[in-house]
């Protein structure tokens, strides 16, 4: 690599990390280094040059972060085979595409414009559908000597124990005592196969502790499928309405008809963003303990916080007399293991009915899973994704605010913490118009209205994820959605 496509000129205006960054681009797109080829460790690549160190990793990182090179912990880094096709694409001036039927027929033309998923569901090629982390930099050396580890293990003749397997309980316990400070042990964590599933199991458990139908408060807007799972079970749901700063804890404590449970998001309040003050966040203790209620405290992406100091998790500041701390590892990891966690409160009724549950429904998570994600969060590489992941999402976040931050009528949030951004709108019908318009231009985002949980009382937006995609397809994404804004907003 020391021919021409690398030549650091230390008299060029641009700095060396720039011209490292621009040469490995074009030797990458115009096939010098093909997909699959390795390329330098960063410290040879550095010696080779005469260059520190620390910038051949910076221009390593922003191309990995752009899906030109793979890296992998512990293994070599090579281009990437996918990302160099789409990013010679990229180069090239992009045909308009057209908006498909779900069978893939483009409409008006005898190509499909917009792919469809295995399950035949309809894709958008620029997928920034909110919800969804990066795997790109996860260990996957680590990820299947995990899987191998599991495998090993003695076949069980019976169903893993209602609450979980005791290894992955306590790693999950040690898990959050090390990111969140709640203080927990094994015997207070259920693994349970995500969030929904946990506030159903909550909503199930005080069916039977209140011996009715439970009422529960939940976020307007907030998470549709918690919600949903809430309902399910035989709950009654009440809105209840947020700020900038997340849930208003002051209406709640107005409301006239009691309540036996509330569920919030207060690090990171899905979808708008607000952050739960710590004054407001011992109000809402307050308020549990007079009415003695419990709070399903929904902790979803707390472990991403790109501005301002981390709160702590209401779980630590309870000290398990009336939290239920939710949480899962879909957006730390990958929602494809279907695997979360609740940490039960002191209470001992709500213990003994969860317990009845379990007994008679059996833990829906498979055991080897179970033991493949304990082996991974011992090994540290659950916490060094997340420390890697951290770092590509700040860089992203900078992405879309350059991209769509001040464009007029657009208003940009939820950019604190989070894998996700919202752009408010001056009403239905241009939020319609802008997610019609990208749709037909394969670009995928949700609309703020879905997120309602009052029927008629949606508010007016989009939803933009900008973990998932490759900073290629994310610049594109951005791109069409700014101009998208500039025209109908």
């Amino acid at each position: 690599m020391d021919g021409p496509l690398l030549v650091i000129d230390r008299d060029a205006a641009q700095p060396i990390g720039v011209q490292l960054v621009a040469g490995l681009r074009r030797g990458i797109l115009t096939g010098a280094l093909r997909p699959g080829d390795p390329v330098p460790s960063t410290r040879a690549l550095a010696s080779e040059l005469g260059v520190s160190r620390s910038a051949v990793v910076a221009a390593f990182e922003q191309l990995a972060g752009e899906g030109y090179l793979e890296m992998r912990q512990g293994a070599a880094t090579r281009v990437a085979a996918i990302e160099h096709e789409r990013a010679a694409v990229a180069a090239s001036p992009a045909a308009p595409t057209a908006p498909t039927r779900p069978g893939g027929e483009a409409v008006g033309s005898t190509d499909a414009a917009v792919p469809l998923s295995p399950g035949g569901v309809l894709r958008a090629r620029l997928d920034l559908i909110p919800g969804r982390p990066s795997t790109a930099r996860l260990d996957t050396r680590a990820w299947r000597a995990a899987w191998r580890h599991a495998a090993s293990l003695e076949i069980p003749s019976e169903s893993p124990p209602p609450f979980g397997v005791p290894s992955l309980r306590a790693e999950i316990a040690d898990h959050l005592r090390q990111a969140r400070g709640v203080a927990c042990s094994a015997d207070d964590v259920v693994v349970t196969s995500g969030t929904s599933e946990a506030a159903a199991l909550v909503a199930s458990a005080l069916r039977i502790v209140v011996d009715g139908t439970p009422v529960i408060a939940v976020e307007h807007p907030g998470y549709p499928l918690a919600r949903r799972s809430l309902e399910n079970r035989g709950a009654r749901t009440v809105p209840i309405g947020v700020d900038a700063d997340g849930l208003v804890v002051e209406s709640l404590v107005r409301m006239p008809q009691p309540l036996h449970a509330v569920m919030v998001t207060p690090s990171h309040q899905y979808p708008i963003g607000g952050r739960l003050p710590v004054a407001a966040r011992l109000e809402l203790l307050e308020w549990a303990r007079a009415a003695d209620a419990l709070v399903i405290e929904d902790d979803y992406d707390s472990e991403f916080r790109h501005l301002g100091a981390p709160l702590p998790a209401l779980a630590s500041l309870d000290h398990g007399e009336h939290v239920v701390l939710v949480g899962s590892f879909s957006k730390v990891v990958t929602p494809w293991l279907r695997i979360g966690y609740l940490v039960l409160p002191r209470s001992a009724s709500v213990r003994e009915a969860i317990g009845d549950i379990r007994a008679s429904e059996l833990c829906p998570v498979p055991g080897v899973a179970q033991e493949a994600v304990a082996a991974l969060l011992a090994s540290g590489a659950v916490r060094r994704h997340i420390a890697t992941a951290r770092r590509d999402y700040a860089h992203r976040r900078q992405l879309v605010l350059h991209a769509l931050d001040g464009i007029d009528r657009a208003p940009l949030s939820a950019l604190d913490g989070g894998l996700h951004a919202v752009v408010r709108l001056a009403s239905h019908a241009v939020s319609v118009a802008v997610v019609a318009r990208l749709a037909a231009e394969g670009v995928g985002v949700a609309p703020l209205a879905d997120y309602s949980a009052v029927p008629g009382d949606e508010e007016p937006g989009i939803v933009i994820g900008y973990a998932s995609p490759s900073d290629t397809h994310l610049a594109e994404g951005l791109d069409r959605i700014r101009e998208a804004l500039l025209a109908l907003a």
